[in-house]
């Protein structure tokens, strides 16, 4: 059958499509999914770690023809009916090897090494859209195009950020220390019922949502 790859979102794994695989699958597809790196069954080295920076998706990426700030991008609104004019900054803002190009890299490699057939159509959700564009972008001729299911696009970068000179910093220091010191909030709310609790907010057959 044709070749299909479902790529996940944030805080999930290939675990996410366990349903959606053998539907696929009987309807001819032959179908695929992986655990991005940092998610699920797949490595997770800490993001400073010379492996991790040595698999980072931005190392010779950028260029002068390909520069890491994209000067005055026009952007639409949320509402479709307003543009605004901002710089776009490429590059993690930590240098963390965890970002879309790594990611996009990793999709391509896969398609590439395990699936081995051109004409992948990319199945993507939340912040795996993003990953999955952009190896489309990287690759155009591995793939036919991409499903978009339920995107995520980067709220938080500085280009949505309103007040970004000021509110950047703020939310840059707020990460940071979740990072280093956010374990013990993360063990309390990692747990079966707050986690069942949120998956439910965005799906609409909440049904669908259990333990497994």
């Amino acid at each position: 059958g044709k070749p299909v790859v479902l790529v996940h979102g944030l805080f999930v794994n290939s675990d996410h499509w366990r349903k959606t695989l053998p539907f696929l699958a009987s309807e001819g597809y032959h179908v695929f999914a992986l655990d991005l790196l940092g998610s699920g069954y797949s490595s997770k080295p800490p993001y400073d770690s010379a492996e991790a920076q040595a698999l980072n998706g931005e190392n010779g990426r950028f260029s002068d023809e390909f520069p890491e700030i994209l000067p005055q991008v026009e952007l639409g609104t949320s509402n479709g009916k307003g543009v605004r004019i901002r710089d776009i900054e490429l590059r993690h803002p930590t240098k963390s090897p965890y970002n879309f190009f790594t990611w996009s890299e990793l999709i391509t490699d896969f398609c590439q090494e395990v699936v081995r057939q051109r004409g992948i159509t990319l199945v993507s959700n939340s912040i795996g859209t993003s990953s999955a564009l952009q190896a489309v972008m990287d690759t155009p001729d591995l793939y036919t195009g991409v499903c978009v299911v339920t995107p995520n696009f980067r709220e938080l970068h500085s280009a949505e950020v309103p007040c970004a000179p000021l509110s950047m910093p703020i939310l840059r220091t707020v990460q940071k220390g979740l990072r280093e010191l956010g374990q013990p909030l993360f063990d309390a709310l990692a747990t079966p019922t707050t986690v069942k609790q949120i998956l439910k907010e965005p799906y609409v057959r909440r049904e669908a949502v259990d333990d497994t």
